[in-house]
Order: structure tokens, then sequence, then C-alpha cells
């Protein structure tokens, strides 16, 4: 199938269209051994061999990994269920993705999605210990006391957890760094402590941050951001 340049070059992982745009325009994109210019050339995403700055594309139905700042109230789905909104809704691509480990309907934040099972495999497999930090916001009183218990590990029902990254950012706000993935497990160690939860969000995975991407929105990682969350 004939696609655009541009779109195959982002649905590649590489860079956003604007990019692609850029580096067509100076010279740095090769279809085929060929130096291309042309903004709306298109390519044949099952036959043609695409190479960005000295780097091979694979082709468009390569896999595909998303990094998506999930809303409160959505589900991390891919089926629906009981006619609740979920994940999948938000994504407007043309292939197939699932995400990796789960958020909570109630919990916002950086999800990732891909269609590569093995890496969804390798990144919560738990003997990585691949950090992922969260911000909860509280209208608890924050002591040393429990910010210590949650640090140390506290039983969430028939489990203790393993030492986190605790620390506190203001009077009613903490960051929490885990890497382990129970059924909302950082809801169950505040709750262990008597800390409630008013807002809970996800916002580094190892070291990819979420950053300034808006609430709903997603994109597709860059190729050296799959590579650092591998090599983790």
């Amino acid at each position: 199938m004939l696609i655009r340049l541009n779109k195959y070059i982002a649905e590649s992982g590489y860079c956003s269209r604007r990019k692609a745009d850029e580096l067509i325009e100076s010279g740095k994109v090769f279809i085929n051994g060929k130096c291309v210019f042309e903004l709306g050339t298109k390519v044949d995403e099952e036959k043609d061999k695409v190479v960005v700055e000295g780097n091979i594309l694979n082709k468009v139905n390569k896999k595909i990994y998303l990094m998506l700042n999930k809303p409160k109230g959505y589900i991390t789905t891919n089926k629906e269920q009981f006619s609740r909104k979920a994940t999948y809704e938000l994504i407007k691509e043309n292939d197939r993705v699932f995400p990796v480990g789960r958020l909570d309907k109630d919990t916002e934040g950086l999800l990732l999605l891909t269609n590569d099972g093995e890496f969804a495999n390798l990144m919560m497999h738990p003997s990585h210990l691949i950090e992922k930090t969260y911000i909860v916001e509280t209208d608890s009183l924050i002591t040393k006391e429990k910010l210590d218990s949650l640090r140390k590990g506290v039983d969430i029902g028939g489990y203790i957890t393993k030492e986190a990254k605790v620390r506190r950012l203001s009077k009613e706000k903490l960051e929490i760094i885990i890497t382990e993935g129970k059924n909302r497990q950082v809801r169950k160690m505040c709750k262990a402590v008597d800390i409630n939860v008013l807002n809970l969000k996800r916002v580094k995975y190892g070291n990819l941050e979420l950053g300034d991407l808006k609430c709903g929105e997603y994109r597709l990682l860059k190729s050296y951001e799959v590579k650092m969350l591998k090599n983790m």
C-alpha cells in the first residue's frame, strides 16, 4: 500500500511528520538508495527501503510503541466492558496496540502501548526492576513515620511490598517510586498507612518522562526511547 513518506517515517517511530518533512527537504531521506526531496512522495510500505539520516526504517507494520497520558475515568483495556470508557478509544493508529501493564480507572498519567509482545513482557517482568514514579495528592497528614513505613514495605493484603523510594513534595503531596506492578499497588500502600489518596498520577516509567504531553493525548516513542527502555 502506498502512503505518504512523512507518514511512513512518523509511524516508524523515528520522528514527527513535521520533523520528517524537514528531513526530506534537507536531503536526509533515501528511498531504495535514491535521495528524495519532494514532500508529497509516496512509499510502498511492503517493498520500499527507507533510510533516514543513515538509519534503515522498518516497514509500517513494524512494532509500534506509544506513550499515552491516560485521563481519569478510562479503563486500561482493548475490550469494551460495561459501556465504560477505555483507553483504546483514545488511540487513532491504524495498527492495533495493547497496554503495557495497567493503570486503574481513577489513576492518570503515563501509559505505554505497543503491538510488540516481547517488549511488553520485557517491561513487565518482575526481575527487571524498572522504576515507576507516581505523584500522590492527599488530604492526610504525611508524617515521617508513614514515609518510613512506605519505604520499608507494607502489607497490602497478604503481600509485603518491596522497598520503595518515597519523598514528601509538600504537606499533602508525595512521590513514590516502585519497581513492582501489583494491582492498585500504590493506592493499597497508601491505604496501609492511612493516607487518603485524592489524586494519583504516574509521571515516569524508567527514564521515560510524561513531560508536557497533554491529558488524553499520546505520541509515538522515538527509537532511542524504545532502545533506552529495552536496555534497562
